[in-house]
């Protein structure tokens, strides 16, 4: 994966040696804000996303751009999607408003000359002042939920505010024990760490199971942000985190409501075009050769999330 140090490129992984065995993530350092209470204005085509179709971090900034419809506003540049040696690499027909940047690293340069982290998607970027507002997904997702509606005719706020409390409890325990958990159980280099990891991920996978016997959504009767924050981690796990990551206990089509739910999300309109198996497999499988030494990227499994749902008649009523 690799990282800058004072702005010079490195290729070192994590290292778990230090922690235990543990993957440690580190947090985001750019985190301006558009709107009006933020440093940055809300306008049309200032804007740009860089993001890979294999990230679930990324992905959740795609689907909220979908979902309100921005696709004209905001920009957006796909990496690569083999991240190797020089991180992740940007396409030579699409490199997006810095037309010399060849890596994601020379964006961050650009915005930094010393940074020092990691060189993480999504990224947004602003023309006008030739930085990066932020490289923090969660927050990027606020911003796009609710910045740019003079923009767009799409009005659905999927951070509702009678609906916060409840949608920030869900984050917590999702980021931690699943979108990270992954992860976690994944990248880790000791036997009981990763025990701990997989046990706690699928403790929280079945009591969300039984919830989402109980109501359609994580919070209720309507789509949150906590539901595309759970989605995109659920639509990589059969065909990757059981296999790649070790998360085996139990595929997401075992369990009773999940594949029902994910199917439910998969069809909401715009969602599919944002899901790219082949981007997703290639990653992990071929960029992880700590993991996978052969780089060879498995052809299955077969996956159809266009497979009609309970979902809908299940809460009729």
């Amino acid at each position: 994966m690799g990282l800058l140090i004072n702005g010079e490129w490195h290729t070192d992984w994590y290292d778990t040696a230090a922690s235990g065995g543990e993957f440690i993530r580190q947090d985001a350092q750019f985190r301006n804000w558009i709107g009006p209470d933020g440093d940055y204005p809300a306008e049309a085509n200032r804007y740009h996303l860089y993001v890979s179709l294999a990230c679930p971090w990324a992905h959740r900034a795609l689907i909220i751009r979908a979902a309100k419809q921005l696709e004209a506003v905001i920009g957006v540049t796909v990496v690569k999607p083999e991240m190797l040696d020089k991180g992740w690499e940007l396409p030579a027909h699409n490199a997006g408003p810095l037309e010399d940047a060849a890596v994601l690293a020379d964006i961050y340069r650009k915005a930094k000359p010393d940074y020092s982290g990691r060189v993480t998607v999504p990224v947004l970027w602003d023309k006008k002042t030739a930085t990066i507002v932020n490289n923090e997904s969660a927050e990027i997702i606020r911003m796009l939920n609710s910045a740019f509606d003079a923009f767009t005719d799409v009005k659905t706020d999927y951070y509702p505010t009678a609906l916060q409390a409840k949608i920030d409890a869900q984050n917590t325990i999702i980021y931690d024990a699943i979108n990270n958990g992954v992860y976690k159980a994944g990248f880790a280099t000791d036997q009981l760490v990763y025990e701990k990891h997989v046990t706690r991920l699928f403790e929280v996978l079945e009591t969300l199971d039984k919830q989402l016997g109980e109501q359609r959504y994580l919070v209720g009767d309507q789509i949150t942000e906590a539901d595309w924050r759970l989605f995109t981690t659920l639509i990589r796990f059969d065909a990757v985190y059981v296999g790649h990551f070790k998360c085996n206990l139990k595929r997401i089509e075992e369990f009773t409501h999940l594949p029902h739910y994910l199917r439910d999300l998969y069809q909401q309109p715009g969602v599919a075009a944002t899901v790219d198996f082949g981007h997703i497999k290639t990653h992990y499988y071929y960029s992880h050769d700590m993991i996978n030494p052969t780089r060879i990227v498995p052809t299955g499994p077969e996956l159809d999330y266009n497979r009609v749902h309970n979902r809908a008649q299940l809460f009729s009523a």
